[in-house]
C-alpha cells in the first residue's frame, strides 16, 4: 500500500504521517531479532521516519544509554534498507554527554553515527533547550555538522515557544541552519501548551512537528480506565494518576463513541486526531509486537469526518 508523504518542514525530506518511537528498542524490544521485526514490518507497510536518541533507554537496569541507536543500527545494516528510511536522533539528555556546548554536540554525533553505523543523520535534535548555551554556539556546532556531511537537517525537541521562536530569529540573522523541525509533547490530552504557543510558530514558520506522547503513555488506548488498571503495565500508574479524571474520561467516551462509528479502535481514532491536524507531520508512537504495531499504522487509513474531529476537540477542549 502507498502511504502519501509529506514534507518535513523545509529540510527536503519527506516522511509519511507516522514515526515510529525507537525508545523501546533495549527496553520492551531487548533484543536484534525483536527490532528487526517491528522495523521491517513498518518500512514494509510504507512508513520510513524512525526516531530515537542517544540516551535511549538509559532508565532501564543495566543500561548506559546508546542501546537504541546499536539496535537500529545493527537492523540498518542487516536488512540493507537505509535508503527506505528516515532517520532521526537526538544530542543533549544523556548524563554521559549532557547539554549543547559545541563539544558536546561534535562528540556525541561521532557516537550515534558509529552506534547506527551510517555516514549521515537525517534529523539530528536537540532533545532539550540548553539555556547556559548560546543559541548561536549551538546553531554554530550544528551548522559544522551539516557542512561536513554529517548531519542533513536540524531539529528543537522541548523547547518552549519563546526560546524556539528567539533560535530561529538567531539563525536567520546570523545566517546559521534553522531547525525544520518540533517535537513537542501533544496528544488529545495534553493539548494547551502546543497550541496556544508552539503551533502558530510552527506554522507561520513552516516547521515539521514530529510529536510525542500522541497516545498519552497509553491512556489513549482506551487500556487503563479505572485506578486499578494502572497495573496492567510499567506506564500505568503514571497514566492513571495523570489522564483517570473526569475530563480524562470525557475523552475516552468520545474515542469510544467515534471509534465505533469507524469500526476502529480508541488508539487508532486518537493518531487519525493527530494526523488531521494541519500543523502535525507525523506523530510518535511505539509498538513492542508486530501486531500492536500493525493495529497503530492502520490509523493512516483513516479518514475522520469533520463532525467526528469536532466531537473530539470539544470532548478534549483544555
Amino acid at each position: 500500500m502507498t502511504i502519501s508523504q509529506r514534507p518535513l518542514g523545509r529540510s527536503g525530506l519527506t516522511v509519511a504521517p507516522l514515526a515510529f518511537g525507537g525508545n523501546v528498542f533495549g527496553w520492551s524490544v531487548k533484543d536484534a531479532a525483536g527490532t528487526a521485526k517491528l522495523l521491517d514490518a513498518f518500512v514494509d507497510g510504507g512508513f520510513n521516519l524512525i526516531d530515537t536518541a542517544d540516551v535511549y533507554p538509559a532508565w532501564v537496569p543495566g543500561n548506559r544509554g546508546g542501546e537504541s541507536e546499536t539496535l537500529i543500527g545493527q537492523w540498518l545494516r542487516s536488512s540493507g534498507k537505509r535508503d527506505q528510511v528516515v532517520i532521526a536522533t537526538k544530542v543533549g539528555k544523556w548524563d554521559e554527554l549532557p547539554g549543547l556546548s559545541p563539544d558536546n554536540i561534535e562528540t556525541a554525533v561521532d557516537q550515534s553515527l558509529k552506534r547506527l553505523g551510517v555516514d549521515t543523520i537525517d534529523l539530528y535534535q536537540a532533545h532539550a533547550d540548553d539555556p547556559s548555551i548560546p543559541l548561536e554556539a549551538t546553531l554554530g556546532a550544528f551548522a559544522r555538522l551539516i557542512e561536513k556531511g554529517k548531519v542533513r537537517a536540524i531539529g528543537a525537541s522541548n523547547y518552549s515557544g519563546e526560546r524556539l521562536a528567539e533560535a530561529l530569529e538567531v539563525a536567520q540573522a546570523q545566517g546559521l541552519p534553522r531547525y525544520e523541525t518540533l517535537q513537542p509533547e501533544y496528544n488529545l490530552y495534553d493539548r494547551a501548551d502546543y497550541e496556544q504557543t508552539l503551533e502558530p510558530l510552527a506554522k507561520a514558520h513552516g516547521l515539521g512537528v514530529i510529536n510525542y506522547y500522541a497516545l498519552a503513555s497509553g491512556f489513549l488506548t482506551g487500556k487503563y480506565r479505572d485506578p486499578a488498571d494502572a497495573s496492567k503495565s510499567p506506564r500505568g500508574e503514571a497514566a492513571v494518576r495523570k489522564y483517570l479524571n473526569e475530563r480524562g474520561r470525557r475523552i475516552l467516551a468520545a474515542l469510544d463513541e467515534v471509534a465505533a462509528q469507524q469500526r476502529a479502535k480508541p488508539a487508532q481514532i486518537a493518531l487519525a486526531w493527530l494526523m488531521a491536524r494541519d500543523s502535525i507531520t507525523a506523530p510518535i508512537a511505539s509498538a513492542s509486537s508486530v501486531e500492536q504495531l500493525q493495529e497503530i499504522l492502520r490509523a493512516a487509513q483513516l479518514t475522520l469526518t469533520p463532525e467526528q474531529i469536532q466531537a473530539l476537540d470539544q470532548a478534549s477542549a483544555p
